[in-house]
């Protein structure tokens, strides 16, 4: 990538390096002796002092002085014929108004955003355009609206980023030669309709509820299959189902009830005293 200093001096419009001609040197060595008559009144009013961050354009006899911008600290003007311009080099916030956009699947919105940039080159921003803050934010402005133009509101609300970075390219390509160098494009907010939002409110409450009652037959599927290996373990081993009988008694029995009925299966009897159930009918029916 090229530095700042070669894309500057690419750039420039109206920079010559020519000798002033006949006329123009007479007028400069005018304008010298004339300084040096009204010597030291004339010293405050020639000297100016540049601050750090910024920078003069230097018109001599309406031609830019030299291939970059003079600055920080003192410089000479010469009196009559020099004109400067200051520039101020740091970063500039510019706020880019609600812009009602059409998307691409036909659904009216406003976006906001706001820009960074600064100026790398003085004497670009001074002599290729003529208000360079005015033409980079009605660039902004438009450049906005084609890029958003381009997207569904789904993919404006989803791709944010992306579609900030895409604006700052485009945005850095186009004022290059404004001597404009965009830092950062970031969307700040996007209004939607009341009818719409109202309509994508419902549309996340149908999913959410679709996706509640899907989740809701797979829990009821793995109870089913554990329940289903439940009763197979209970029916390899008939104690297990009486412990488990006891077990559920027990837990009925924590809720400090003063009575509790249940039901007292024979097969619970089996056992105890070595008389079973089924011994129980065989000593009956010999009887």
């Amino acid at each position: 990538m090229d530095s700042p200093e070669k894309l500057e001096k690419n750039n420039l419009v109206g920079t010559s390096k020519s000798q002033l001609g006949v006329c123009g040197w007479i007028l400069f060595f005018l304008s010298f002796l004339l300084m040096l008559v009204t010597f030291p009144i004339s010293i405050w009013m020639c000297l100016k002092i540049i601050k750090e961050y910024e920078r003069a354009v230097v018109f001599r006899l309406g031609r830019i002085q030299a291939d970059k911008a003079k600055g920080p600290g003192l410089i000479l003007v010469l009196p009559c014929i020099d004109v400067f311009v200051k520039v101020d080099l740091r970063t500039v916030t510019c706020n880019i108004p609600p812009q009602e956009i059409l998307t691409r699947d036909s659904v009216t919105t406003q976006v906001d955003g706001v820009v960074y940039y600064r100026i790398y080159s003085a004497v670009s921003a001074v002599a290729n355009v003529n208000d360079v803050h005015q033409a980079t934010f009605l660039l902004a402005q438009t450049t906005l609206r084609n890029v958003l133009g381009t997207q569904t509101l789904s993919q404006i609300l989803s791709g944010r980023e992306e579609i900030a970075h895409s604006i700052q390219t485009l945005l850095d390509d186009a004022t290059e030669l404004w001597g404009i160098r965009v830092a950062r494009v970031e969307i700040k907010d996007v209004r939607i309709p009341v009818q719409l939002q109202r309509s994508m409110a419902a549309e996340a409450e149908a999913t959410r509820e679709a996706r509640a009652k899907v989740l809701a037959a797979e829990g009821e599927m793995n109870a089913s299959k554990s329940l289903k290996s439940a009763s197979m373990v209970l029916a390899e081993s008939p104690v297990a189902l009486q412990l488990r009988y006891l077990q559920t008694l027990t837990t009925v029995a924590t809720e400090k009830n003063s009575t509790i009925v249940f039901p007292l299966p024979m097969n619970i009897l089996e056992g105890i005293g070595g008389i079973s159930y089924g011994n129980n009918k065989k000593v009956t029916a010999k009887a």
